[in-house]
């Protein structure tokens, strides 16, 4: 068995794609493989900065003979009285067959012609000189680029090429162009750290050069003496020495190997300041592809500073220059003056490199002290003029439109939950300074601190607690996982924020397509319908789109007339796609909630969201107890039946839709007394949404409604007097209709 070993040297990759592009080839390198039938033992990528690579072990040398079934031509064309003719030589000649191994088979369209092929295996090295070219073509990412004068697209350009089956070099050629990279076993070491050694690696051998010991279980840095080190070329002797001839050149490829000794760093460091590392996923995933040989740098800066915001302080470290905080304590955000650096450069270097951090640090949050100075200067209502000056939309005007309309909204989602005066007050207070830090010179400079700023310079000019809150809040969430705004007021006013986004850029005709999606409006949906969930309100969305949607068009009548329709439409879809895949529940329980073409069932999914989640839970509930089965078969035959007849679909009261003298046998009696006994319980279960209580008493009554139709006294619903047909299927429709109260039967799939 053999390793294959391919390398590609870069130029310093984007930290983005480094991660994505040992994803795309973890799937795309074993699937590849396996259709040219070559099995293996492991597949390892790795990926640095500077390289990706990819070790596969357990390879033939060659791939086993096998044989395949061809077929050919229907036997009536192949051959005539015996005979064959051009079609079966030209199939034979194809497939470098003679015409005697030609076979004729019967199929289930007639008899055709086959070919059994044997076909001898393929030495591995062809394979994967074929292959290595597809694995580098297919990767994708953004902003890709040529080079030189070439086609080759890249995210950087390829400068180099290790190329190896076990101690073999595969001979690969790269051509983009004039620029030619041709495959050796040369890789290259650490820029900084590494020096090539005397004398080198010996060829077909094992590697000469001690690799660094890496102390607490491989998590720490090595610091050996070094002389000036500079970039150098890293003979790779065999395949499998592949990471280990790397580490000796100070370079950690295995990336999940160099995040754990990032995370060691990093928290050590700021064990030894005192405090506790603010490690996010997101920073420690792009940190890990920014550097080959990690080392944590520690920087300080002046506690003057700490008079900033934390949020302030944590942003300009963390997402302007990628540096972790130290936090006092675990469970709280107050500071201490450090940062750390995970530096790619020199140990020895240290200081200097922490000084110059400090330098950028310091400058920038001097920047930001003078913003947060300068903003405070007046309070937060007195930027509202300037939101006159800030664009939302071209079509849809300035910011500040948005606020009025914005404001509006969260009044007719206040008249609808019926809240406190009180709270009326803080909810109109919120949305009218919702957007005010926008223009202030802290959010100018750092817009990831819109909303947080604001709770800041809200409190400092003196409002409210409830009204700070909901400035910060209603910009929640910020994305998948984030939190959900937990005010009654940051609620209302981040609905209302989303609704007019919604409805004013459906009202431009700006519809979501495909993965095109601007301005988030499915993320803005998706928001709406889980703090409604979340927070338990009782809003009519169904009512609230119609009245912000008639407000919309009243401004703008050039408006489609189908806004309102698109909209409604829209948000059925994010309900489906939460309900499925957040909620998991079965795709056919949700069709049997929110109806499919029945305007009757997603107008009430609209105006009544809360109880539409409680319904789909409710019958994925009783199907998962298998209760679901116990009524199924009676009510969805019902359901069925029932569509054949007139009776509408919210008719509730027998006495309303039978004739109890049109009763031809016991069991129609039967039934009908049972759906008169029914009534009372399917309101108080449609009142107080204990749809148990509904399911019981369906449960109840399933075996006088099998018997109606199968028993010894069961009935022809379809009789051929017209007034007894009508009769028997309004009995079914009343049952049906029952049972809509929960769902919709007739769109349940039978699992048992």
């Amino acid at each position: 068995m053999a390793a294959f070993l391919l390398e590609l040297g870069t130029e310093e990759l984007p930290a983005s794609f480094v991660c994505d592009s040992t994803q795309q080839w973890q799937r795309l390198i074993p699937a590849t493989l396996a259709e040219q039938f070559l099995t293996n033992d492991s597949v390892h990528v790795y990926a640095t900065p500077r390289r990706l690579a990819v070790l596969v072990t357990g390879l033939p040398l060659q791939q086993l003979d096998r044989e395949e079934e061809v077929k050919g031509p229907p036997a009536s064309s192949a051959f005539k009285d015996g005979k064959p003719t051009k079609a079966a030589e030209g199939f034979a000649k194809k497939q470098g067959v003679e015409i005697e191994a030609l076979e004729v088979r019967a199929t289930d369209k007639g008899d055709f012609v086959f070919v059994l092929k044997k076909i001898p295996g393929r030495t591995t090295a062809d394979i994967l000189a074929e292959l290595v070219p597809l694995w580098i073509n297919k990767l994708e990412g953004k902003r890709f680029m040529r080079w030189a004068d070439g086609d080759l697209k890249f995210p950087r350009p390829i400068r180099s090429l290790v190329a190896l089956l076990d101690d073999t070099v595969l001979p690969i050629t790269l051509v983009s162009g004039s620029d030619t990279v041709k495959s050796d076993r040369i890789s290259q070491g650490h820029r900084v750290l590494y020096t090539p050694p005397t004398p080198p690696l010996t060829k077909g051998g094992t590697s000469t050069i001690p690799t660094p010991a890496l102390t607490q279980e491989e998590t720490s840095i090595p610091t050996p003496p070094l002389t000036k080190g500079g970039t150098g070329g890293v003979s790779i002797p065999q395949a499998e020495d592949y990471v280990q001839c790397l580490r000796a050149a100070y370079v950690e490829v295995d990336r999940e190997q160099r995040k754990t000794q990032i995370q060691a760093q990093v928290e050590a460091a700021a064990t030894k300041q005192g405090g506790y590392a603010d490690i996010t996923d997101d920073l420690l995933e792009e940190v890990t592809d920014l550097v080959e040989w990690p080392n944590a740098v520690v920087g300080k800066f002046d506690d003057d500073f700490l008079m900033l915001p934390p949020e302030v302080i944590t942003t300009i470290i963390v997402t302007n220059q990628r540096y972790f905080p130290i936090l006092k304590s675990p469970d709280f955000p107050e500071l201490l003056p450090y940062f750390i650096t995970i530096s790619n450069g020199a140990p020895a270097k240290s200081a200097i490199i922490a000084a110059g951090n400090e330098r950028v640090v310091r400058a920038r949050l001097a920047d930001g002290q003078f913003f947060y100075k300068a903003d405070l200067a007046k309070p937060l209502e007195d930027y509202l003029p300037k939101l006159e000056t800030v664009t939302f939309q071209e079509d849809l005007g300035t910011v500040r439109a948005k606020v009025d309309r914005l404001c509006k909204i969260a009044n007719l989602l206040v008249n609808q939950l019926q809240i406190p005066e009180t709270e009326q007050a803080d909810v109109a207070r919120a949305a009218l300074l919702c957007k005010a830090d926008l223009v202030t010179q802290m959010v100018y400079e750092l817009p990831e601190m819109q909303g947080i700023m604001g709770q800041k310079y809200a409190l400092a000019s003196g409002e409210s607690e409830a009204v700070a809150t909901a400035i910060f809040e209603h910009y929640l969430p910020k994305g998948a996982g984030d939190n959900l705004p937990q005010t009654l007021t940051g609620q209302i006013v981040g609905i209302a924020d989303k609704l007019d986004t919604l409805v004013s850029i459906f009202g431009l005709g700006m519809l979501p397509t495909g993965s095109s999606d601007p301005f988030a409006l499915r993320r803005a949906a998706n928001a709406i319908i889980n703090i409604i969930w979340a927070a338990q309100l009782s809003v009519n969305l169904h009512k609230l789109l119609a009245q912000v949607v008639a407000e919309f068009t009243a401004a703008r009548p050039q408006t489609s007339p189908e806004l309102l329709s698109q909209l409604s439409e829209f948000f059925l879809q994010r309900i489906r796609t939460l309900l499925e895949e957040e909620k998991n529940v079965d795709y056919d329980l949700v069709n049997a909630v929110l109806g499919e073409n029945d305007p009757e069932y997603t107008e009430r999914a609209l105006k009544d969201l809360l109880d539409t989640l409680e319904r789909t839970l409710f019958l994925q509930q009783i199907r998962n107890d298998n209760t679901l089965d116990k009524i199924y078969e009676t009510v969805n035959r019902s359901t069925r039946l029932a569509a054949q007849g007139e009776l509408d679909k919210i008719q509730l009261e027998p006495k309303n839709a039978v004739k109890p003298e049109l009763f031809q046998k016991s069991s129609e009696q039967a039934f009908y007394d049972a759906l008169v006994q029914l009534v009372p319980q399917t309101q108080l279960s449609k009142q107080t949404r204990n749809y148990q209580l509904l399911v019981d008493t369906l449960t109840q009554i399933a075996p006088t409604v099998s018997n109606f139709f199968d028993g010894p006294e069961s009935v022809l619903v379809m009789d051929s007097d017209p007034e007894i047909k009508r009769n028997r299927l309004n009995l079914l429709g009343l049952l049906r209709n029952h049972a809509r109260v929960l769902a919709d039967f007739g769109a349940i799939v039978n699992r048992s």
